[in-house]
């Protein structure tokens, strides 16, 4: 099948290399000229597991190509894929912008009948602007015989697995009362539901809502669990252990009720402020939306408080060795990212920052540019020299098993700050090392 996706970003690119390796044509378009040309070159523009070889494999094999032709990209694909940002405003509001773009270039470019998916997080009733925008284009041109369907297909990726996510997705929603455009979307997604029926369809708005109820729940999880941490760190239980105790029952379960530094990166943000920003629109107070943000804006500055407590609020010439940049391990995204709160503490505090990310290190030097408070390090081990402390911010894998004994030997002050309780406290300890976490008593 012809396909075209608007927006080669983080969602756009994932999810048409997907479309591209099970056989669809796929035609990306970007307005970044640039970013168009590095792709064709072979050159990926964000770090995610599996997706520069995917890309390369098919742009080889010419079933993904890009380009920032629009007359092109409309007339290419018979269903035209909108994947393009939704930034937020400065009211918190979602920003449709770019969104309702792509549908004045549908409505001025479309010559034959098509199928206009919106795939980008949008708030309910988006689907109804799009569809107004390219009425009103093709009015404006005396085309309105044209017929066209528009189509919510919320993603649910995930940063680090979104390629796992989209070549194995446990639900596939559409959002269509067309009987007719049914079908074709059946079509499209079937290599993705030969062990069993994936597709869920039900009518447009609640599509859209799907989304967002989606990452508010998830994010409520977070936020609940690292209020339940502040609770056990105060009553001397160990949130661990009680993760371990409530996520044996089948009803809560074991996803995203760790204890940590806060949600961050492109996704929860900016989904529960639009949410909230919704339900004000409708005179509707969301109180427990806001108690989730309310909760998580202070979660990222605990560790911050942590170290200030320790060293007395005498922070300024200490210097900090930190693990991890990014907001999650696999990514190099630091959007809204527990560190860049926590570096930024530092520095006002007067302290000096030595950092270390597998992944992030050159999106932290694009965002923060030189500064003598910021020394970004090749390796773990390195970063650790000298520094008056550790502090751990994202869950690396290659962060789990550290040599404790190069540690203590290597900071001036045998103690650690993890955000992300990777270690056992106990062993810790017997290291020599004084251990601080998040929901347990300092070892």
């Amino acid at each position: 099948m012809n396909l075209t996706v608007f927006g080669i970003g983080y969602v756009g690119l994932v999810q048409a290399a997907v479309l591209a390796e099970v056989g669809h044509n796929v035609l990306c378009v970007d307005i970044d000229a640039e970013k168009v040309e590095r792709l064709n070159q072979g050159l990926i523009p964000i770090y995610e597991p599996g997706l520069e070889g995917l890309v390369r494999e098919n742009h080889a094999a010419g079933r993904i190509k890009f380009t920032t032709d629009t007359i092109q990209a409309v007339k290419h694909g018979r269903i035209l894929m909108s994947a393009v940002g939704t930034p937020p405003s400065e009211d918190g509001s979602a920003d449709l912008k770019y969104v309702l773009a792509v549908a004045e270039v549908i409505g001025r470019e479309m010559e034959e009948p098509k199928i206009v998916v919106s795939k980008s997080t949008v708030p309910v009733g988006t689907c109804d602007k799009i569809r107004s925008t390219i009425a009103e284009m093709l009015k404006a041109r005396g085309r309105e015989e044209l017929t066209f369907d528009v189509v919510s297909n919320p993603e649910f990726l995930k940063e680090g697995s979104a390629v796992g996510d989209c070549m194995k997705p446990d639900r596939i929603i559409v959002g269509t009362s067309s009987d007719e455009t049914e079908t074709l979307m059946r079509e499209l997604y079937a290599p993705f539901s030969r062990n069993h029926e994936k597709m869920i369809v039900m009518d447009v708005r609640s599509a859209e809502f799907t989304k967002y109820a989606a990452n508010c729940i998830l994010a409520t999880k977070i936020s609940f669990m690292n209020e339940m941490s502040g609770l056990a760190e105060r009553l001397g239980a160990d949130i661990e252990e009680v993760r371990k105790g409530i996520g044996s029952d089948p009803r809560i379960g074991y996803d995203f009720i760790y204890p940590g530094l806060g949600y961050g990166g492109s996704c929860f943000p900016k989904d529960i402020r639009a949410m909230i920003k919704t339900a004000e629109g409708i005179s509707f107070d969301a109180k427990m939306l806001k108690a989730v943000e309310e909760r998580n804006a202070e979660q990222k500055s605990i560790l911050f408080e942590k170290v200030n407590r320790y060293f007395k609020g005498n922070l300024k010439g200490k210097v900090f060795a930190l693990w991890g940049l990014a907001f999650k391990p696999n990514t190099d995204d630091m959007r809204e990212a527990p560190s860049r709160t926590l570096m930024e503490a530092l520095w006002q505090a007067g302290a000096t920052v030595q950092a270390f990310d597998p992944e992030a290190m050159q999106e932290c030097q694009s965002i923060y540019g030189q500064r003598d408070d910021l020394l970004l390090y090749g390796t773990k081990e390195a970063a650790l020299r000298g520094a008056d402390a550790l502090l751990i911010v994202t869950e690396w894998k290659s962060f789990r098993a550290p040599s404790f004994d190069l540690m203590r030997d290597a900071l001036t002050t045998p103690v650690i700050f993890d955000g992300r309780n990777l270690y056992d406290p106990k062993v810790i300890a017997r290291h020599g090392l004084e251990y601080h976490s998040i929901g347990r008593k300092a070892a």
